[in-house]
């Protein structure tokens, strides 16, 4: 099947080094979506503006009043061999952690952001492992898509190594277990399915399989089979409304391809090898979706539109849409930062009096946005290269441990959909717990 592949952008590096408005690319690019796209004289409304100036709002959230100009290549002289290793925080389930990725094309659309081509997705697949001997730690992101990343914060694999993660691909599923619930999630506007690694692979190691979605030509840069490259193509005024309603498509079909695994089947276009065990462990009856930022918003769209998703999970997205205006019989958690919650946000309000099922909105006291991301663990850690000051820390993250902070997140994520999928209730979702001080119950 012939694919157009779009022109590289050849402003990835100016735009990281630019002045204090540029820093949303720096950390990467779509990490909230109020402010992603910005409005062209003439053009229609994008729908990604904040409706109340409020201090969560991510044009205050994700860039701070200051930054360095950095050019990390000539001033830190960093040489083959030298590279800051970036890591992420072990999983803390009992179960190893396998995982592969799958090629899938949804024959029945066309691509909404590049015409002519069908829709075509990368996913991840997560999962609880027997064992690990063998096979290899999968990288956060492959090497092509990982050094365009890097690229878009104006460093390269010379100066920054990507964390390898907890996943060993294609090791085979624990099918000891038997049948396991599914997690789908979603990420950011303009960010890739990898920023929700920290979450995504502490609740397989939990027992749950966990499939991350790449939304091409929505995501920064998506990587092929062969090393084909497809990056963000969406114009500029793009309406949010389009975009949610593109993603739930997207994890509809993904849902589609999981049932076909169920039965036995292989969706994957190039044939790619299934972990052993992958069929018998897939649950159909017990799915979920949570998602980050954008990917939150796509959340109550998805489930309008695929009842089969029993239960979801906002990360801190503003919504956008009709969905959250249509009433919603199944349990729903809104998880929020620290100054983002539904008494400051008109989508949250609306869409909690459309909440007709179990509801539950918490708040993770001192974090940010970025704090439901992978960014709250690896830009502290390249924070030197990047030209940030611990104040410029604090403004994206907030000042809660960036440890600390995805460590809470696991453990309420986990006692959400341990609840609504496997009955077992938590009293961590009954009120504040004094193990988990952060956490505020919003009423």
């Amino acid at each position: 099947m012939p694919h157009r592949r779009p022109p590289r952008r050849s402003r990835l590096l100016s735009r990281a080094v630019g002045t204090a408005g540029a820093l949303a690319v720096v950390l990467g690019a779509g990490i909230a979506p109020a402010s992603a796209a910005a409005k062209a004289p003439g053009a229609p409304a994008t729908g990604f503006s904040p409706d109340e100036d409020v201090p969560w709002a991510p044009t205050k959230d994700e860039a701070p009043l200051q930054h360095k100009s950095v050019h990390p290549a000539t001033t830190r002289g960093r040489t083959d061999g030298d590279a800051l290793q970036l890591n992420l925080p072990a999983p803390t389930g009992r179960y190893s952690v396998g995982t592969v990725s799958l090629h899938l094309v949804d024959t029945s659309r066309t691509d909404p952001y590049v015409p002519g081509n069908a829709r075509e997705l990368m996913v991840s697949v997560w999962y609880p492992a027997a064992s690990t001997s063998g096979h290899a730690q999968a990288p956060w992101m492959p090497s092509v898509s990982g050094a365009s990343f890097l690229a878009s914060r104006g460093l390269s694999p010379d100066e920054v190594s990507l964390p390898e993660t907890a996943g060993h691909v294609l090791a085979p599923v624990d099918t000891k277990l038997g049948k396991l619930p599914v997690l789908l999630y979603s990420t950011g506007l303009h960010s890739d399915r990898a920023m929700g690694t920290a979450l995504v692979e502490d609740l397989a190691s939990r027992g749950y399989i966990v499939v991350t979605v790449d939304h091409t030509h929505d995501a920064n840069e998506v990587e092929f089979p062969g090393g084909r490259l497809e990056t963000d193509a969406m114009p500029s005024n793009a309406h949010s409304s389009h975009t949610v309603a593109v993603r739930a498509a997207d994890i509809h079909f993904v849902i589609n391809q999981l049932a076909k695994i169920a039965k036995g089947g292989n969706p994957d276009v190039d044939h790619a090898k299934l972990p052993s065990g992958l069929a018998s462990a897939v649950d159909m009856s017990r799915i979920g979706m949570f998602g980050w930022s954008l990917g939150g918003a796509a959340v109550p769209t998805s489930m309008q539109l695929d009842s089969r998703i029993a239960a979801g999970a906002d990360l801190d997205g503003q919504f956008f849409g009709p969905a959250t205006s249509e009433n919603l019989n199944r349990p729903f958690m809104l998880f929020s930062s620290g100054t983002h919650n539904r008494n400051n946000d008109s989508s949250w309000r609306t869409f909690w009096s459309h909440l007709t099922g179990y509801r539950l909105d918490i708040q993770l006291k001192g974090s940010a946005h970025l704090s439901f991301s992978d960014n709250e663990a690896m830009v502290p850690q390249e924070a030197d290269l990047l030209g940030l000051s611990q104040s410029d820390l604090q403004q994206q993250f907030g000042t809660i441990d960036p440890n600390r902070a995805i460590d809470v997140e696991r453990v309420y994520l986990a006692a959400f959909f341990d609840q609504q999928l496997r009955n077992k209730h938590s009293t961590l979702l009954n009120g504040p717990n004094k193990q988990y001080p952060e956490i505020n119950f919003v009423r």
